[in-house]
């Protein structure tokens, strides 16, 4: 192929061609857990977060319910990914090559939110959330019915096994936020003029994007590293629908996703699908959907 502006423009429709292709082919999970949220500037504030009230009854004057000063920023990071095209190829018409390498882009690009999600999650027994406790922490201040700060958990520890969570998802804010500053967008240096093409005979494809991940409400979570078994797992269903708010306020909180690793999800669907376990009726057959990712791992 002669390395003409024309043939060059061909090439990158079929590379972006090539890239969307991947783009629409990597089925996505991070929906499912995490909020998506717009964003038009560097980073987004989020001090709402640790403030929702409830309903009173207006005996008097309204009570304004303001911005809780958590001071809580998710900022925006850019993400790139690039392929050089070697001018020689071109020449020898030796472009089929690249074809796949730039539908693998678009799938990369594609599953990058569930890595990003799923990884946040991984690490919310040592990363830190709005109120300042890790996401998963055993000492989340609350405010009880008399005014004092006590401590809530959203965090069993003490097994010894993979990690596994309980999430609620069908609230309007989810356990995690994806922000979106920028949408992946396809890009080229593919001119002669370009300095990589003088210097490395080289062309180069890529795509750019701007984004982050970070934790909504500790309170719509719960982690465990006990084994997985219809016991503990119904005693952390418990402990998370008996959760209260500030002021002793049931939060009516009810979890309906079990997110696993790989190698518990046939023990999840076990507990959760059986008839009977033991011989006995399974209390807990549908109580809430399975959900396994790779990206814990």
């Amino acid at each position: 192929m002669q390395v003409t502006r024309a043939n060059l423009a061909t090439l990158g429709v079929a590379f972006n061609a090539a890239f969307n292709q991947g783009l629409g082919q990597a089925a996505t999970q991070y929906e499912r857990i995490a909020t998506v949220v717009p964003s038009t500037t560097k980073s987004n504030e989020y001090g709402w977060l640790g403030k929702i009230p409830g309903m009173r009854e207006w005996i008097s004057d309204r009570v304004i319910h303001g911005i809780a000063t958590h001071g809580y920023t998710i900022k925006n990071k850019p993400y790139e990914l690039t392929v050089g095209v070697d001018r020689d190829d071109i020449d020898d018409d030796n472009v089929g090559i690249y074809m796949p390498m730039m539908q693998n882009m678009g799938e990369s690009v594609a599953a990058q939110p569930d890595e990003l999600i799923f990884s946040l999650l991984k690490n919310g027994i040592s990363t830190a959330c709005y109120d300042g406790q890790n996401f998963f922490d055993t000492d989340h201040p609350v405010i009880n019915k008399a005014g004092q700060e006590v401590t809530q958990s959203n965090l069993d520890a003490g097994g010894a096994g993979s990690y596994w969570y309980l999430l609620s998802t069908k609230r309007a804010l989810k356990p995690l936020i994806f922000q979106n500053r920028k949408k992946p967008q396809f890009v080229s240096m593919d001119t002669e003029t370009d300095e990589a093409v003088f210097s490395r005979k080289e062309f180069r494809y890529g795509v750019d994007c701007r984004r982050n991940v970070g934790f909504g409400f500790w309170q719509m979570a719960y982690a465990s590293n006990k084994e997985l078994t219809a016991e503990n797992l119904q005693a952390a269903y418990t402990s998370f629908t008996e959760r209260t708010g500030d002021h002793g306020r049931p939060l009516g909180l009810v979890p309906d996703l079990l997110v696993v690793r790989p190698n518990l999800k046939f023990k999840a669907a076990e507990i959760l699908t059986a008839a009977q376990i033991a011989g006995t009726d399974n209390v807990m057959k549908g109580l809430v959907d399975v959900l396994d990712s790779a990206w814990l791992i």
